[in-house]
């Protein structure tokens, strides 16, 4: 099934034989493509092209892939998937640490990539529940989270959180007290065809324990349960 007309890929990117393949590529699969060739290019851009989903390389003249995605984090949830040509694990963390949603290492396959960028657009079914409203606001210990306001607080305070550190946490305060596999937590989060491993969901892991925890190197409310995933402990 190919993409509606409506769902345009922004690609950032500077080597031109990988936005040739790309256009080419994306364009047979019934995306709309716009080329963004620096990170200067991308940021100026950004707003009038309005992308559905974006494939920003690391390494970019001008702007770094990271400062582009730590600019477009500001203004825009969208999919953003990096694209690195060192694939070293400091690329993909910063990457993700930075509000990237996915990674893939170049060099890559046209039909890995078409399948990680269908993965992104396709809402999972939290995400449709939480886009509906269809989700409850939740409250465990000191955190609150209600998907209707897209707010959560943390003893008190509003606490911002990009859409799939939100969906993340949505998911283990719903099932407080339950360990959550990490397949489970990946397929509830990212989709059943997610493509990447599971580097994706620790970051986002470490990052809302930056965020909710007390004392992140030592966390009490989003546990670690060693050989199966994650779990959010119920207060005492």
């Amino acid at each position: 099934m190919t993409a509606t007309a409506q769902q345009t890929v922004m690609v950032i990117e500077d080597e031109e034989a990988f936005i040739d393949a790309l256009v080419v590529g994306l364009q047979r699969e019934g995306f709309g493509v716009q080329v963004a060739r620096d990170g200067a290019e991308a940021l100026a851009n950004f707003d009038k092209v309005n992308p559905d989903i974006v494939l920003l390389d690391v390494m970019l003249p001008k702007v770094s892939g990271t400062d582009v995605c730590h600019e477009i984090r500001k203004k825009s949830q969208v999919p953003i998937i990096m694209v690195s040509a060192k694939g070293t694990e400091i690329d993909t963390v910063v990457g993700l640490e930075v509000g990237a949603d996915d990674y893939i290492v170049k060099p890559y396959r046209i039909r890995e990539l078409v399948a990680r960028v269908r993965a992104a657009l396709r809402r999972s079914g939290v995400s449709a529940a939480l886009d509906s409203g269809g989700g409850s606001a939740i409250e465990v210990g000191t955190v609150s989270i209600d998907p209707e306001q897209h707010v959560v607080a943390v003893r008190g305070l509003a606490v911002k959180l990009p859409l799939k550190e939100f969906e993340l946490l949505y998911v283990l305060m719903a099932n407080a007290g339950r360990v959550m596999t990490r397949d489970t937590l990946i397929d509830r989060v990212w989709g059943s065809d997610y493509y990447g491993d599971t580097k994706t969901l620790d970051v986002h892991i470490k990052r809302l324990r930056s965020k909710v925890e007390v004392d992140p190197a030592n966390p009490t409310a989003i546990l670690t349960i060693r050989g199966l995933g994650y779990k959010f402990e119920k207060p005492a």
